[in-house]
């Protein structure tokens, strides 16, 4: 919250919309109470118009995915209730990540219900309007990672299982050095399976 007087105060909320078939993001910075009131009582993945937030936004409809309080403390699916509650995690659950083995954790988290004390809202175009939106459809930004699983990078080019998949893994081009070579780097491919992986679980299966 921004306070403009000693007598008023200005919420300005920020609204962090990604159009993933560009994977570009824009961010809207709100004080308008009317703009706002269109998400309130909301929950996480509710569809929402968008022809609030001005001309260029008709017929763009979003989908709630998620958002942070004033204190930083994330959103959750499933809390019914727009305040902060502390619950208790473990390995599993979403927001939280087990150091060790057996270990549970009480952690705050915020309610999947939107109200005025959202810092940032995360929001995914899932439908386009008719007119452009600078910046978030006029562009395309390039992935910079390809896919590390098998079966993806099978998906992606369209592969049968007699295809070499190592001969398709996407090279990400690292920083250029002066005087060297430009070098690439590519990623471990998971689930490959090949001789020596097949010999490995043969043993572990006769020989455990």
């Amino acid at each position: 919250s921004i306070c403009c007087s000693s007598s008023c105060k200005v919420y300005i909320m920020k609204l962090n919309i990604a159009y993933p078939a560009t994977g570009c993001q824009k961010l809207l910075k709100i004080d308008d109470e009317k703009i706002l009131s269109l998400f309130y009582d909301k929950r996480i993945g509710a569809e929402v118009p968008a022809d609030r937030l001005g001309d260029e936004w008709k017929g763009y409809v979003v989908r709630i995915s998620g958002g942070n309080d004033l204190q930083g403390f994330p959103m959750m699916q499933g809390v019914l209730t727009n305040i902060r509650v502390r619950l208790l995690f473990k390995d599993g659950m979403p927001n939280y990540t087990m150091k060790r083995k057996g270990v549970r954790k009480r952690k705050s988290v915020r309610g999947c219900i939107v109200d005025s004390q959202l810092s940032v809202l995360d929001l995914v175009v899932i439908k386009k309007g008719d007119q452009e939106i600078p910046g978030l459809t006029d562009t395309t930004q390039p992935r910079r990672l390809g896919p590390k699983r098998v079966g993806k990078i099978r998906k992606l080019f369209n592969l049968s299982r007699e295809d070499d998949v190592r001969q398709y893994v996407v090279h990400r081009p690292l920083p250029e050095k002066e005087g060297r070579k430009p070098k690439t780097k590519a990623p471990k491919i998971q689930r490959l399976v090949t001789p020596a992986r097949i010999q490995v679980i043969y043993k572990k299966s006769h020989f455990s």
